[in-house]
């Protein structure tokens, strides 16, 4: 099995246009959350969202022509893709690279706007009504196919969609296939842009959105606060270079962000949208990580927790956490960046891996904002409010393990370790 390694970072978040004015203001304890509310619609409960700056320009990264068959998703997934190649220095053309073994792992979340004003239009005005650009539109693997036209990659051509898991699941297998040799080089990640009435309403119908914090947005996110009642939709992307660290050395990238040594997934087998009460899905999938990479628990110092501010979920993966890491979860940092970006759903995963690849690098935890009061069972360091330092725990390697656990059970843990390794 080959090493891969990180080597480009992009990202688009309520935080910032790109990786690192994003992870600045999420180092500052700075919240992308603002007051939401769409014309028609003021009865819907949760008026809160993350929302993409409105200076991101979409035509930068898409044309026209594009946008026929391109959701806000998909462009926001260009825009981070657009970057991380960039700043891989990443050239497929190269003659140190075969495009027919570089290839995608990359989703977009579904077009709500698309799918409501096509049904209300063919109900309406008739079949013909129908744009034949809606079936792309709406398909999550669109996007996957044109980076790959794009950038000209004959490799894999692959698109995971396991809700809030998908942009985790998505590393995760395409680390996967670097690691078994099917390709050099994998462009992983997602977008998603969700903000609509349906999906508001649809998740505030399952109450699982904020709706106490309307009028004070900045604090409506609370991961693991006793005052926490329900995640924020947001938007965003995010989308990660891997490749093999042969090939990396190869052909002398001058940056390299971290290792990915554990992969680990696991079902719940309980509930269509609640977790199991014992938390079985979250322990598995951290094991099953800590077992890909042949770890024991005391070598991780960083969790970045999935933890989404809802008043179930984070309380099961608190006790997750305490069950897989023993004493030694006493010792780690353990940190929600949704506190600031709120829920990036689709693209939640792959973000917060950046955020872990920039915290191994630079040795700096970023902080839970918004935690001022604890229920007496959160009693590990949540990091709260401030950024810190990486704890001393005896081992030179910053290792950092990210969690994502999505509807229907779905769950996937990934391990990062900082380069070159002692």
């Amino acid at each position: 099995m080959r090493r891969v390694v990180v080597t480009g970072l992009g990202a688009v978040t309520p935080l910032g246009d790109n990786v690192y004015s994003t992870w600045r203001s999420l180092l500052a304890g700075k919240c992308g959350i603002v007051s939401f509310v769409m014309k028609g619609f003021e009865s819907i409960p949760s008026k809160v969202a993350g929302i993409v700056s409105t200076g991101f320009d979409e035509n930068r990264f898409a044309n026209s022509s594009e946008k026929r068959y391109l959701t806000r998703g998909a462009i926001l997934a260009l825009a981070a893709a657009h970057e991380a190649v960039s700043d891989a220095s990443l050239d497929p053309t190269n003659s140190t690279c075969d495009p027919s073994r570089m290839g995608v792992s990359v989703s977009s979340s579904v077009d709500y706007q698309e799918i409501y004003k096509t049904g209300a239009e063919l109900y309406t005005k008739g079949y013909k009504r129908v744009s034949p650009f809606f079936v792309p539109k709406i398909l999550t693997n669109t996007v996957a196919g044109v980076l790959s036209e794009r950038y000209g990659l004959l490799g894999p051509n692959h698109s995971v969609v396991t809700a809030c898991t998908t942009g985790l699941h998505a590393i995760g297998d395409a680390a996967s296939m670097v690691s078994r040799g099917v390709c050099d080089v994998m462009l992983a990640g997602a977008g998603d842009s969700t903000l609509h009435p349906i999906g508001l309403a649809g998740f505030s119908q399952c109450r699982a959105l904020s709706r106490h914090f309307n009028d004070s947005p900045a604090e409506a996110s609370r991961p693991f606060d006793s005052k926490r009642d329900g995640f924020v939709m947001s938007e965003g992307a995010g989308i990660v270079i891997l490749e093999s660290l042969d090939h990396a050395i190869k052909r002398g990238v001058e940056k390299i962000y971290a290792e990915i040594i554990g992969y680990g997934m696991s079902s719940d087998a309980f509930h269509i949208t609640s977790p199991s009460p014992e938390g079985i899905g979250a322990i598995n999938s951290m094991k099953n990580a800590l077992s890909n990479a042949n770890l024991l628990p005391n070598r991780v110092g960083y969790v970045n927790a999935h933890a989404t501010s809802t008043p179930i979920g984070d309380k099961i993966e608190n006790e997750a956490i305490k069950n897989v890491f023993g004493e030694h979860a006493y010792k780690l940092n353990i940190s929600s960046t949704k506190g600031a970006t709120g829920h990036l759903v689709t693209a939640a995963g792959v973000v917060e891996a950046i955020f872990c690849c920039l915290a191994v690098v630079n040795g700096l935890i970023p902080p839970t904002i918004n935690l001022h009061e604890k229920e007496s069972e959160f009693d590990l360091n949540y990091t709260p409010h401030a950024l810190q330092h990486w704890p001393n725990i005896g081992f030179k390697d910053r290792i950092a393990i990210t969690n994502s656990f999505g509807f229907g059970g779905t769950n996937a843990s990934v391990i990062l370790k900082s380069y070159p390794s002692s």
